[in-house]
């Protein structure tokens, strides 16, 4: 992909817009492709095209696009987590062992 590809497009009284064909080459999409946008802190918008993998979880993606747009929305909403609560989770997973390099069982998959 050429650095520093830039285009513009309108928005129509729908909120819709076609994305220019530059962009639609150097993204590789077709009809019916999914794109992603990632909102950066400074407000650079970043376009990609979205995985079509068979493990994506549709509602997964959308649970997180929520949070997304929430953490977004509402950054004063961020808080670390007190020490009562670490705590707390400490107490309710204690003595449990996980491998996460382990290979999950066809009833986990």
């Amino acid at each position: 992909m050429p650095p520093n590809l830039e285009a513009e497009s309108t928005l129509t009284d729908r909120y819709q817009t076609t994305v220019p064909e530059t962009i639609r080459r150097a993204l590789k999409l077709g009809k019916r492709d999914k794109i992603r946008y990632a909102i950066r802190p400074n407000g650079e918008v970043v376009l990609t095209r979205a995985s079509q993998g068979k493990e994506d979880d549709p509602a997964l993606e959308r649970f997180l696009d929520l949070i997304a747009q929430d953490l977004a929305s509402h950054p004063e909403r961020i808080r670390s987590l007190d020490a009562g609560l670490v705590k707390h989770i400490h107490s309710l997973t204690r003595g449990i062992e996980v491998d996460l390099d382990a290979p999950l069982s066809a009833d986990d998959e």
